[in-house]
């Protein structure tokens, strides 16, 4: 699967993998030893992120319903939470640096493919 920015047209992820199960969920990036340009995982639903365990930073972009962009932690250490975003319906974890490189902001609207 795809995430594309709708603003900058600019892919965040082009190998993105769905965890919607609360197993998949639970697991998010655990075990990964790095992530690579162009990976992600969304998470859905989701309203928060703890990065517990992980061995490297990542960008959380947290989603409402209609995929609008309503918050993004940016360079999320290991060993972190997030806030609650009580707005969110879902959140990408994405490379360190993903969300800069592809220009995205709050009130960002992303599309899936």
């Amino acid at each position: 699967m795809r995430a594309t920015n709708a603003k900058s047209h600019k892919d965040l992820a082009d190998n993105l993998v769905v965890a919607a199960s609360i197993l998949d969920r639970m697991k998010g990036l655990l075990g990964k030893q790095t992530m690579g340009a162009g990976e992600g995982v969304w998470l859905k639903p989701c309203m928060g992120i703890h990065t517990i365990g992980m061995k490297f930073p990542i960008d959380a972009v947290f989603l409402d319903k209609e995929n609008t962009v309503v918050a993004i932690n940016r360079n999320l250490q290991p060993n972190h939470m997030t806030t609650l975003h009580f707005d969110a319906s879902s959140v990408l974890e994405l490379p360190a640096g993903a969300a800069d490189t592809t220009s995205t902001e709050v009130g960002d609207k992303l599309e899936f493919s």
